[in-house]
């Protein structure tokens, strides 16, 4: 691997987490100026917006570039601008008609969300801010298919930078409207939660403007290369665009299962909640459920599958190989790791629910009780993430749309008649079931497909497992002897207690796992080395 892509990958990572940390974060001022209830509104405009966003861009860059520098390997530049020009058309065409079906159907989907009149929200409150995050998507289409153009000629820097220069803009833009209206103008939180959900098309706009200086700056390189390049390959548009959608298919799946799981909730939670009585508090408990704690649940996925997906491209040079060895030593590994860094987090989401919780946004049981339920359903979100990946490196395509329509199908079918049992709970439940499903018959394909049998792989799971039990013993008898001198009741102290449990938890985690040698055993000899100098 050149040193230039392992730059362009860290440049990317970096980026990406920089990115989503800061989409987590400004959730707890943005919660601090608008409210408990109003912050519910909020969920509404962007599930909606996130699958329209998902399938305009899921994929698109990766797809893009993929086509790009496979034709620049042949030193075909022309085909790669060709697609620009005719892309950025379309783009344009694909924006604009994903902006008005949005603005269309936020009236419709209003009213499929407010099916009771003792819900806190009207239609049109609904509808407007759906509107109101409708116009991001006049611009996110043309940054998409330009960060992928780019990313074909191995410039990485445009997509990191323009991502966090993106989300700064929009978070500045969230709270400091937000603010202004709910303190200066003595403007109502709804209104406020309109001028936040607007700012992802300021956000947006910011982000083109940067990949415009970055376009302007690497133009004449482009134009050099064009001018020394063949003609075009022969290659009809219809060609170039079934190749394109070839690639971009199944990541567009993969990124709009979650948004579309958190859509079923959102049209179904608050009539089931309204027939057993809840009506009053769905809205609060959805809020709660599919924005303040689905947020954070994330955080295990994403610092767990950004390890583990790194190995996808080792398994599909492996299985184009036929090394039964490598494929079988890279799925223990990627299983391994995904567990071994996701499970600890979801331990630490459960224990400290409470302490979180009140950190984040303030105390609150209902919603400390969702996180610390939600919480164990990021392990079933990685490993779907992960089995995904794995399905598209063996070109096991179909199986991925069967399997992740099954699991939606059984959380569409499921959700009512759970959430009219358990509450938030069996939602929760029915989100479990869907991606459990789903998740089997991956594994069973990826099982078959790959001859894949592994019994060490079941013995260093269960010693993960009992390494986490210490750590959760350890981790709550250390919170419960904290409470016992003083319940936290402020955001400083809930802080002070969750920084000493992680540490507890992190540093008997981190001991047992380096004393047995199974940390070297899933992270390589530079942490074997770093431990014998530790004298571990």
């Amino acid at each position: 691997m050149s040193s230039n892509l392992v730059k362009g990958t860290a440049i990317l990572t970096i980026g990406l987490f920089l990115s989503k940390a800061l989409g987590l974060l400004y959730l707890i001022p943005l919660y601090a100026i608008v409210g408990k209830e109003s912050i519910g509104l909020y969920q509404y405009a962007y599930i909606p917006y996130n699958i329209a966003l998902s399938i305009a861009i899921s994929g698109a860059p990766l797809a893009i570039s993929k086509f790009v520098s496979k034709y620049n390997a042949l030193g075909d530049y022309a085909t790669g601008r060709k697609l620009m020009k005719s892309g950025m058309v379309l783009m344009v065409v694909t924006g604009i008609l994903s902006f008005l079906v949005l603005n269309l159907l936020a009236e419709p989907i209003a009213q499929l969300v407010r099916s009771n009149k003792e819900q806190i929200f009207t239609i049109d409150q609904i509808a407007t801010v759906i509107r109101s995050v409708s116009y991001a998507l006049l611009a996110v289409p043309l940054m998409s298919i330009t960060r992928g153009f780019l990313q074909g000629y191995q410039k990485f820097e445009p997509t990191s930078v323009s991502q966090l220069v993106e989300q700064i803009v929009r978070i500045l833009f969230v709270l400091s409207g937000a603010y202004i209206v709910v303190q200066f103008l003595n403007g109502s939180s709804v209104t406020a939660i309109n001028f936040a959900v607007f700012a992802a098309f300021i956000g947006a706009i910011a982000g083109l403007v940067v990949l415009y200086g970055y376009w302007k700056r690497y133009k004449p390189e482009f134009d050099h290369l064009l001018a020394n390049s063949p003609p075009a390959s022969d290659v009809s548009v219809k060609d170039m665009y079934k190749e394109l959608f070839g690639y971009l298919l199944p990541f567009i799946l993969v990124g709009v299962i979650n948004p579309l799981y958190q859509f079923v909730d959102m049209i179904t939670f608050n009539q089931a909640m309204g027939s057993i009585g809840l009506a009053t508090v769905s809205d609060t408990y959805l809020g709660m459920l599919n924005l303040l704690t689905h947020k954070f649940v994330m955080i295990p996925v994403m610092v767990a599958t950004g390890f583990s997906m790194a190995l996808i491209p080792v398994i599909t040079s492996y299985y184009a190989k036929k090394d039964q060895n490598g494929i079988t030593r890279s799925l223990d590994q990627t299983y391994q790791i995904m567990l071994f860094l996701t499970i600890p987090l979801v331990i630490g989401l459960i224990v400290l629910s409470d302490e979180l919780y009140l950190f984040l946004y303030e105390m609150d049981a209902v919603g400390a009780a969702i996180l610390a339920s939600y919480a164990p359903v990021a392990i079933l979100f990685g490993l779907y993430s992960v089995t995904a990946a794995i399905l598209q490196g063996i070109d096991r395509h179909k199986w991925i749309v069967f399997t992740s329509l099954l699991g939606l199908f059984f959380k569409l079918a499921l959700n009512i008649p759970l959430i009219k049992l358990f509450e938030t709970n069996g939602a929760i439940l029915a989100t479990a079931i869907g991606y459990t499903i789903a998740i089997g018959i991956n594994i069973v394909i990826i099982t078959k497909t790959l001859h894949y049998r592994s019994k060490m792989v079941f013995r260093r799971i269960i010693l993960i497992g009992i390494f986490n039990l210490i750590m959760f013993i350890s981790v709550f008898i250390t919170l419960k002897g904290l409470t016992a001198i003083s319940v936290a009741d402020g955001k400083i102290q809930a802080l002070l207690y969750i920084f000493i449990c992680a540490a507890v938890g992190g540093i008997i985690y981190g001991y047992l796992s380096l004393k047995t040698g199974l940390a070297q055993k899933l992270f390589g000899d530079r942490l074997k080395r770093i431990t014998n100098k530790l004298g571990l």
